[in-house]
């Protein structure tokens, strides 16, 4: 058995073997969890069967918790956590809570005084990092960028003057589809001494993490139309 805590449970980031990403011992907790908070029920039992195909799918109970998900829903999801059972949360992939509605489940349990227990697992947002060889210790995550073309170029200059004035990495994503229209206005619009580092398909077979200057991207941007992508920019 395994002790009673909300398990963080990190899911593979591309479609790999499960044992290449993710250590033995999490394979070994997900089966001993019959409540997950998951922001899709069916990738989560995917996942869960990858995990182990021994795992009962049916004798699990899955709570949804997306964009969609009621505010008010979230604190009876803990209830189970809250009468001594174990519970994990699985988002679609990566770290749970980073970047992920995650973080709203968590919160409620950290108020609650229940435990919390991350699992060690992949982050394209730490990789990304990793591989760029930027500022790790001083660094932001943006999420999205702005849609709006105005408000974009001002969140792009607010992000130059924190790289200069702060010395700080800034990292961000875009909707798949929109990746090459985004690499593309950086380029241009970015001044000349800054970096630009497209990490592309993390840990999958594709793998791509390159650091170049923005003008050195010019006429060289890779393909990025629905690939996943982790965009950083420093000096």
């Amino acid at each position: 058995m395994i002790e009673t805590a909300l398990y963080l449970i990190p899911v593979q980031l591309s479609d790999v073997e499960l044992q290449q990403v993710l250590p033995s011992a999490n394979l070994e907790i997900v089966g001993h969890i019959k409540h997950f908070i998951v922001e899709n029920v069916r990738s989560a039992r995917r996942f869960l069967k990858k995990c182990d195909r021994a795992i009962d799918i049916d004798s699990i109970t899955f709570y949804e918790l997306n964009r969609h998900t009621n505010a008010t829903d979230i604190p009876a999801m803990l209830e189970p956590l809250s009468n001594g059972m174990p519970m994990g949360v699985i988002s679609e992939a990566g770290c749970p809570a980073i970047a992920d509605p995650g973080a709203d489940v968590v919160a409620i349990a950290q108020s609650k005084g229940l435990k919390v227990k991350p699992l060690v697992g992949p982050s394209s947002i730490l990789m990304g990092l990793m591989g760029s060889g930027f500022n790790g210790q001083s660094f932001a995550f943006l999420g999205y960028l702005p849609i709006d073309a105005a408000q974009r170029a001002r969140k792009l200059k607010e992000m130059e003057r924190c790289i200069m004035h702060d010395n700080q990495t800034q990292i961000f994503i875009e909707t798949p589809y929109r990746n090459n229209a985004l690499a593309a206005e950086i380029c241009k619009v970015m001044p000349s001494h800054i970096k630009l580092c497209i990490a592309t398909d993390i840990t999958g077979p594709r793998e791509s993490i390159i650091t170049r200057g923005v003008k050195q991207w010019q006429g060289k941007l890779p393909e990025l139309h629905k690939v996943p992508t982790i965009f950083l920019l420093y000096k």
